[in-house]
C-alpha cells in the first residue's frame, strides 16, 4: 500500500482500542466498517446503510469501498 493510500485510509477508517475494542470503524464514528460489508452482502444498498448510520459520510463509505477494491485487485494481480 502506498503512502498516499495509507494517508487517505486514515480519514476513512480508524482503529482505537478505546472505541469498539479496536474494531476498525469509520473515522469519527463507532460504526464498524464490517457493517457496511454486511449490508452489501445482504443485498442492501449503500443508501440504505447511510440512512441507518447517519454518522458515516457517503465519501467515507465510497472511499472505503474503493480502497478495498484496489487492495483486492493488487493482491490478485501480484
Amino acid at each position: 500500500m502506498t503512502a498516499e493510500k495509507k494517508a487517505s485510509l486514515a480519514g476513512v477508517v480508524s482503529v482505537d482500542r478505546s472505541i469498539m475494542h479496536g474494531t476498525p470503524c469509520f473515522t469519527g464514528t463507532r460504526v464498524p466498517v464490517q457493517t457496511l460489508l454486511d449490508y452489501i452482502e445482504d443485498g442492501d444498498t449503500l443508501d440504505s446503510f447511510l440512512r441507518d448510520f447517519v454518522t458515516v459520510k457517503r465519501e467515507q463509505a465510497i472511499s472505503f469501498l474503493e480502497l478495498a477494491k484496489d487492495q483486492l485487485i493488487e493482491c490478485v494481480s501480484s
